[in-house]
């Protein structure tokens, strides 16, 4: 009878896994060493027209041109862009499916009780493209012209102005709130089924204000048929240069902007993410660029991966607390 001897695999399958693992790499930067070979989707999470379909699609063919292939636009809008989101966040992390983020989903996770995506987890950043202020307008009925004046008409008469918003939880509602509670005054809110129907209550002297986009605004504010009072980022805005800052305006510390910046499904290559984010930065930067998103009053930024991240963090605890103090929420 042959002897015994007890066999010692162990060596192999350690060896048999650190080859796959190299295989594994190998694949992966191989794949990443080529790409892109073929067309990238671009999901924005809204329909087209919007102010995320127009970013998007800029963006999008700009960078596409730089990587040496096509960027195709895919609109998959839903529950406040939340359908568009998910998809991304739960698609191949290949390259190929690419995110148009948006500054509403910093504010989704303190609104819908339950979403099938986690920002941080499941999205990883590339670039920032671009952030966009709100303007507070009133109807002209509104014997306002200041931010001191509309505080002064909310305090002395509690409930008598109303504002417009593009819905429960969204940027405008938010902006109202976070006003409101700054201001130590009280205005009703009155929530409308997205942007349009809201800026259109306002044009017909319906709602007394309304915190809406910049690039729906000026339009209004400049042929007289609204009054723009101030705009609600840090900055002033560049299509609105005359308008004063709610927060140059006595509210300090008063700051409510919306951004736009491409992402992946988490997990995709860094090589990857580097070179659409070095496309991205090269794009935004183009002279032909930065003017197409000025005059829509979109003010281009760009950024690295980190920077981005830490951004979309700190939007996410800044949203908490005024949708918290707001009591906001879908049931």
């Amino acid at each position: 009878m042959m002897p015994q001897f007890p066999i010692r695999s162990w060596p192999l399958r350690r060896s048999c896994a650190a080859l796959a693992v190299l295989l594994s790499v190998c694949g992966s930067y191989a794949a990443a060493q080529t790409y892109p070979s073929r067309a990238i989707r671009l999901v924005v999470a809204y329909p087209a027209g919007g102010p995320s379909d127009i970013v998007g699609r800029a963006v999008g063919q700009r960078v596409g041109e730089i990587l040496g292939t096509s960027m195709v636009v895919e609109n998959r809008a839903g529950a406040g862009g939340n359908v568009g989101f998910e998809s991304v966040a739960k698609a191949a992390p290949d390259g190929y499916t690419l995110l148009l983020g948006a500054g509403a989903m910093t504010i989704a996770p303190s609104i819908y009780p339950k979403l099938g995506y986690d920002v941080v987890r499941d999205l990883a950043p590339i670039s920032m493209v671009a952030v966009s202020t709100f303007v507070l307008m009133v109807h002209p009925a509104v014997p306002a012209k200041s931010v001191n004046d509309l505080i002064g008409i909310a305090r002395s008469r509690p409930g008598i102005l109303n504002v417009g918003s593009a819905g429960l939880g969204s940027p405008p509602h938010l902006a109202a709130e976070l006003f409101q509670t700054m201001a130590k005054a009280k205005i009703v809110h009155l929530p409308y089924k997205g942007a349009t129907p809201a800026l259109i209550s306002l044009l017909g002297g319906e709602t007394d204000l309304y915190f809406g986009g910049i690039s729906s605004a000026v339009p209004h504010v400049k042929s007289g048929r609204l009054r723009g009072i101030a705009v609600t980022s840090k900055k002033r805005a560049s299509a609105l240069p005359n308008l004063p800052t709610i927060d140059e305006s006595g509210l300090r510390g008063f700051d409510i902007s919306t951004w736009f910046g491409l992402m992946a499904p988490m997990g995709t290559s860094a090589d990857i993410i580097g070179r659409v984010n070095a496309a991205t930065v090269k794009a935004v930067a183009r002279p032909e660029m930065r003017d197409a998103l000025l005059a829509l009053g979109f003010e281009p930024e760009s950024s690295t991966p980190e920077q981005f991240g830490n951004h979309v963090k700190s939007e996410l605890k800044k949203f908490a607390e005024i949708v918290k103090a707001s009591g906001a929420k879908f049931e």
